[in-house]
């Protein structure tokens, strides 16, 4: 670039600015890494394996290489690219800037993670200490235009220190000392320093680095405190009830096994309290197999096949009022079976018969009649109980049920499975808030079960539960099974009283095989009798396990020991025949039984999945107070931190200097307050999508209806932080009263907030998760950053970077709200390079770009990106999966 006048000059502070803020930005990272890594430190803090310190100071020791390395490339990339003072000098000088403020930037959100401890909590602390560093540095508003209430700002703001090091080190070369600034009189490094009112003394400099590096050992020592002295934030587990049943261990087996009279009595009341008819549905499975893409890793260590087979020829059958478990070691594949007949695979190869009641099974209507309860328990953590179950039922019940019915119908599952007293309590998140282990796992039967399912999968129901938990969600398994359902369960070394709740087993060996399939029997007499029968099966011994016995007993090692294969001995044996038989009757349809059928794929029409899905985000969002009351507080405390700090600028420019304050003022707001927006969306928009994937799977609704009920729900909320946002700095900047003007400024400042957060929306949708996400929104921050007009104006960007400038969402804001609160101006201002003095609508046009007769174009890109960011939120949701099975 040139350095022949002030402009030029000006254009360089642009640069520098552009390397202080994104070395700045380049410490925000530190949060999350340090919110990962807090609770291992406060568990080995509390076990005294060490102090705050011994933990703090290596953080900052293997930071410097890494910092060393981003400085040079830093610099190397951009400081001759630019055009800076040639000089070897000054370009280490500036080198040892970059590198401090990096240094700094880390130190200081180390502090935020350390003082704030969550991650919402931080992210929006960190983004105000950012705003807040970034006003008072002295070069958005210069330090003599600083309210005298917010001079002490300037002075304990870094970036104000670091920004007088830069332009000093810059200005004070050659090229800038040499030349005449446009008065002839004073030298033009002289004159550009005094127009932005830097310290024109060069050994202020030396003084700025030694600042930095005192706010780098201060935010050190103070994290160091917070560590030492904070404790970590509080994880109640809230259980808003506690179930009175199942007191002692010896009600264990009670409970689950229950005296006969006992069971007979839970039908009678189960299918008692089934108001919604069902019919009783069996399956059957036909020499199953199924294949993956064979890994990269096994075929560089030489194996030919393209394919690898994780299930070989399963046969066998599940029916109504019979409770089945996929039982077998880990990799047997007990799972993936069940994955394949639920049809929940989203890859792979699958070969063989399944039918339903004889009639082959169809995924588009197997989905409406089958439900799966995943061993992860997903829920929407901001809806009760209740609401949950409200939730599944309107969705997936027929649309001839009547509402009343469907909520009868609610209240009885509540019952079946014994949540009733807990109808009211918010579901949490899991191991922080909410719901127990153990009654999380009773919902996730119950959202299957108000569906009114005649087959329903589980997978691992009792997985991580203790005895008395798992007790109690074996209870209401079984009251399922009692109501005439096909119930199947994936089950992996039971207890003895869980292991012979089940009625029939289905026994899997590694390499996805079947070694045994029928009756437990009594106290799982026979299986224990099928395999003692096999010659060199050790006896089980007096009150041990069945489970872990048939484990042990049928694992590869014995096998190798006995010279057996289990899988063979199997199908050589009268039960593997009697089986075959079975599957053959059930494979035909009984007489008079007709195909599922339904018109529709989906319970609801499009419009009621849309109208159910609205319903639940209006409920989530409302309880949602650390997403939208961090939100709108941070916007509050941001309007009321801007309009005081750029308080009454707007009536009082004169010259250039005083339009690019209000420029930063509106740059500032824009940028800061939108990429809040955006972060705080991604983390919430990410939970919901995890829940979306099941409840898609679940065949509850279409992936748009939840898409735009996700558009939606956030502009009221957008819509009240831009009006009382807009309100407050229009009044305290003191903008003209007028309604166009305040109407404009009102719309690009919603307009800005809205896309920011659909932006924010649409990397999580494109994203496999929201650390990928949070990557690729600041991926673009800089860009947004650089090409946004604050730095470099319009007609000094190259013409071969001038079509991103076009695209970039903060320059349109920019060009919007400048001009429409000065487009149309006539008053003049003084501008180097300009005479006569130009009127500031003559100034906007010749410095900036901005035309006042364009703003109807810049109110239809405005309208435009949000509606943008949205389309592709609804596109990468509807078109991409990143849950794989």
């Amino acid at each position: 670039m040139h350095h022949r006048n002030e402009e030029d000059a000006f254009v360089y502070n642009g640069a520098l600015l552009f390397a202080l803020i994104t070395n700045m930005f380049n410490g925000f990272p530190e949060i999350s890494l340090m919110i990962a890594r807090l609770p291992v430190f406060f568990k080995q803090r509390d076990q005294l394996l060490y102090p705050a310190w011994a933990f703090a100071i290596p953080l900052l020791v293997t930071k410097l290489p890494m910092a060393i390395f981003e400085t040079i490339a830093w610099m190397a990339m951009t400081y001759y690219t630019i055009g800076f003072a040639p000089e070897a000098e000054r370009f280490f000088k500036q080198m040892l800037v970059i590198f401090i403020i990096q240094q700094m930037a880390a130190s200081l959100f180390r502090l935020i993670s350390g003082v704030c401890r969550t991650i919402v909590v931080s992210n929006t602390g960190g983004m105000f200490a950012l705003m807040f560093v970034v006003m008072l540095a002295g070069f958005t508003l210069p330090r003599t235009q600083i309210p005298k209430w917010w001079k002490w700002g300037y002075w304990v703001s870094p970036l104000s220190y670091s920004y007088n090091s830069l332009l000093i080190n810059e200005m004070y070369a050659p090229r800038w000392m040499n030349r005449l600034a446009s008065d002839n009189v004073t030298r033009l490094g002289v004159a550009v320093l005094e127009a932005l009112e830097v310290y024109r003394n060069k050994n202020w400099y030396w003084v700025c680095v030694g600042a930095m590096v005192g706010f780098c050992i201060l935010f050190n020592v103070l994290f160091i405190l917070a560590l030492t002295y904070l404790n970590p934030p509080a994880a109640p587990q809230a259980v808003i009830q506690q179930d009175s049943s199942v007191d002692t261990e010896h009600n264990l087996e009670m409970e689950i096994q229950g005296t006969n009279s006992q069971s007979n009595s839970n039908q009678r009341k189960a299918k008692k309290g089934m108001v919604l008819p069902f019919t009783p549905l069996a399956m059957s499975f036909d020499k199953v197999n199924y294949y993956v893409d064979m890994p990269s890793e096994m075929k560089a260590q030489g194996v030919t096949e393209n394919r690898l087979q994780l299930l070989r020829e399963i046969t066998g059958a599940f029916r109504p009022g019979v409770l089945t478990a996929l039982m077998g070691v880990s990799g047997a594949g007990k799972t993936t079976l069940m994955d394949v007949l639920a049809g929940r695979k989203t890859g792979g190869y699958i070969e063989g018969d399944v039918r339903i009641s004889g009639f082959p099974k169809k995924q588009e209507t197997f989905a409406r009649v089958c439900g799966y309860c995943e061993q992860t328990d997903i829920h929407s953590p901001q809806i009760t109980v209740k609401e949950s179950l409200i939730f599944s039922a309107f969705l997936r019940l027929p649309k001839e049920i009547s509402e009343q019915e469907k909520m009868t119908f609610v209240d009885q599952v509540m019952e079946l499975v014994e949540l009733d007293n807990l109808k009211d309590g918010l579901v949490g998140l899991p191991g922080i808030t909410g719901l127990s282990t153990e009654q999380r796992k009773r919902l996730t039967i119950a959202v299957e079960l108000v569906a009114n399912p005649s087959i329903i999968f589980m997978d691992e129901p009792t997985s991580g539960l203790d005895a008395r938990a798992a007790a109690i969600v074996m209870r209401a398994v079984r009251n399922t099974v009692d109501t005439g359902r096909t119930v199947v369960c994936t089950i992996h070394q039971p207890s003895i009283d869980i292991f012979e709740a089940f009625d029939e087993l289905l026994l899997m060996k590694r390499g996805g095989q079947v070694i045994y399939f029928g009756r437990l029997g009594r106290n799982s007499q026979r299986i224990i009798e099928y395999f003692e029968a096999i010659p060199g099966i050790p006896k089980i011994k007096e009150k041990q396990n069945p489970a872990t016995w048939l484990l042990e007993v049928s694992s590869v090692a014995v096998e190798a020991q006995l010279g057996i294969e289990f899988a063979e001995h199997y199908k050589s044996s009268s039960l593997y025949h009697q089986n075959q038989a079975l599957v053959h009757e059930i494979s035909k349809p009984p007489p008079g039984a007709n195909d599922l059928h339904f018109i529709t794929q989906y319970s609801q029409s499009r419009w009621g999945q849309f109208k159910c899905c609205l319903w639940k985000q209006i409920k989530t969002y409302w309880r949602t107070p650390e997403y939208n009351l961090v939100r709108l507080g941070f916007t509050l405390v941001a309007a009321l931190t801007i309009g005081s700090i750029f308080w009454r600028v707007g009536p009082r420019i004169k010259d250039a200097t005083e339009f690019t304050v209000i420029l930063g003022a509106v740059y500032i707001a824009a940028m800061f307050l939108g990429v809040n927006n955006c972060q705080t969306a991604q983390p919430v928009v990410a939970i919901e999508r995890t829940i979306f994937y099941r409840e898609r799977a679940a065949g509850m609704y279409s992936a748009l209806p939840y898409a735009f009920a996700q558009v939606i729900i956030e502009i009221p909320f957008v819509l009240a932080q831009s009006l009382y946002y807009t309100v407050i700095v229009y009044a305290m900047i003191k903008f003209e009263w007028t309604a166009k003007k305040f109407f404009w400024a009102f719309f690009v400042n919603f307009s800005t907030f809205l896309y920011f957060t659909y932006y924010g929306m649409m990397t999580v949708a494109i994203s496999p998760n929201v650390q990928v996400a949070a990557i690729i929104a600041s991926s673009f921050y800089a860009l947004f950053n650089l090409f946004s007009g604050f730095y470099i104006p319009r007609p000094r960007i190259p013409p071969w970077w001038i079509w991103y400038y076009w695209i970039c969402p903060i320059a349109w804001t920019m060009y919007g709200l400048i001009t429409s609160q000065y487009g149309d101006d006539e008053c003049t201002i003084k501008a180097p390079g300009i005479k006569p003095d130009p009127t500031i609508k003559r100034y906007l046009e010749h410095h900036f770009g901005y035309h006042y007769d364009f703003m109807w174009v810049v109110a239809a890109v405005l309208v435009a990106f949000p509606v943008f960011f949205a389309f592709m939120f609804l596109l990468c949701i509807k078109m991409l999966n990143f849950q794989v099975r």
